[in-house]
């Protein structure tokens, strides 16, 4: 059923909706859309404003939700920060104003087990975590995705930047449409049943469409900051934020060249990552990288830029959205992005024992337990997620 998003007369509104292709049935439900209740992540930001207002205005019975995560949501004005006070209020009002509904949860205490806690262990441990990916994972589309259900919603929409695709087979997740706002990365550890639930009506847009559709809505934060940092670390210090959470954390230690020779000291390993390269404290003729961290002996290991190059990858926790089990991937090519911000790049899977490892056809740099490997189709010129895992250690 097609839907316009003002009854009388055309609005910039009813231009820029037609023209990104979004007046049809945009969360796929069919019928009338006030016949669905659908239930909207509000973090407070312009892409979930924008989403929670294009499907009330679409006609669909929208119930916006925010969740108060940290510090009794206090007013961080940082900008670029985000889950903070103001974003609480930002949602509120704008859902005010609209008309519709929104409640804000309180999962403090949710939020620091599943995803604090970790964090400071998973840091002390000498690993580099990814807490948005977990949050995502545990409490988003976990306990609000199970709120969602409970609220009698016929599926829970976010405002990120990826595609879900209808198939003969199910619901496929596909890279979003803009490459540089494109979210899949955080979103490996989407299961098959979350993504039947899940809508994501931005991941066809840009995020500069997606402010022009702030602005013709009228909404008071089409012109605020995307988050930058982690919510819980609006001043990006992680370090402090884990010894205030795991005290004494920051042990002094020594910085060891890979030959043996011990070049200085360091405040914490907590404070260095693999393919570290600024910040080491030390003075040597030519550049140095962190290459690895022994956390139990104190130590930063480090050494040069070869040195950091990579051939085969170790993997726990692993998450396949693909036909087949997981197990009948061994042997199988795919594609593979070890950071966020770079390319899928060739490797073969290999899969035993209950164990999972990837062999890359080409040696990485810097690949940093705690981060994650995340697979895409190479039959799909790499625009399909098939899930992906937890990286545990290198070759």
């Amino acid at each position: 059923m097609t839907t316009t998003l003002t009854r009388a007369g055309d609005s910039r509104a009813d231009t820029l909706i037609r023209e990104f292709g979004l007046d049809g049935d945009i969360l796929g439900l069919g019928g009338n859309p006030a016949d669905h209740r659908v239930v909207v992540a509000m973090s407070g930001g312009v892409d979930s404003t924008v989403t929670a207002t294009l499907l009330h205005k679409a006609g669909y019975d929208v119930v916006g939700v925010t969740l108060q995560l940290y510090d009794h949501g206090a007013a961080i004005k940082k900008k670029g920060a985000c889950c903070a006070g103001q974003d609480i209020y930002d949602a509120r009002r704008a859902a005010e104003e609209m008309g519709f509904p929104h409640y804000v949860l309180d999962y403090e205490s949710r939020f620091r087990e599943a995803v604090m806690d970790e964090f400071a262990d998973t840091y002390l441990a000498g690993y580099t975590p990814i807490p948005c990916v977990r949050c995502n994972e545990r409490v988003k589309f976990a306990d609000l995705l199970k709120q969602a259900k409970q609220l009698g919603a016929a599926c829970m929409a976010t405002g990120h930047y990826i595609q879900r695709v209808e198939t003969p087979e199910g619901p496929q997740l596909r890279r979003a449409a803009d490459p540089g706002k494109d979210q899949s990365y955080f979103l490996f550890a989407t299961t098959a049943e979350q993504l039947d639930y899940l809508r994501f009506p931005l991941g066809g847009l840009t995020k500069d469409q997606t402010r022009q559709l702030a602005e013709a809505f009228g909404l008071a934060i089409a012109d605020k900051p995307d988050s930058q940092d982690i919510c819980f670390v609006p001043d990006g210090n992680y370090a402090d934020i884990v010894e205030k959470l795991r005290p004494g954390a920051s042990a002094p230690g020594d910085i060891i060249h890979i030959d043996g020779r011990v070049l200085g000291r360091h405040e914490g390993v907590l404070r260095f990552t693999v393919g570290q390269r600024r910040g080491l404290g030390i003075a040597a003729g030519d550049p140095l990288y962190v290459v690895r961290l022994n956390p139990d002996e104190r130590q930063v290991i480090v050494g040069p830029r070869d040195a950091l190059t990579v051939k085969e990858i170790k993997l726990h926790e692993v998450n396949w959205l693909g036909e087949g089990g997981l197990a009948a991937q061994d042997g199988a090519p795919i594609l593979v992005k070890v950071r966020s911000t770079r390319p899928p790049v060739p490797a073969v899977m290999q899969v035993a024992d209950g164990k999972t490892s990837l062999l890359l056809d080409e040696g990485e740099e810097g690949v940093a337990p705690g981060q994650a490997a995340v697979f895409y189709s190479p039959a799909d010129a790499g625009d399909r997620v098939l899930g992906g895992g937890w990286i545990t250690g290198t070759i």
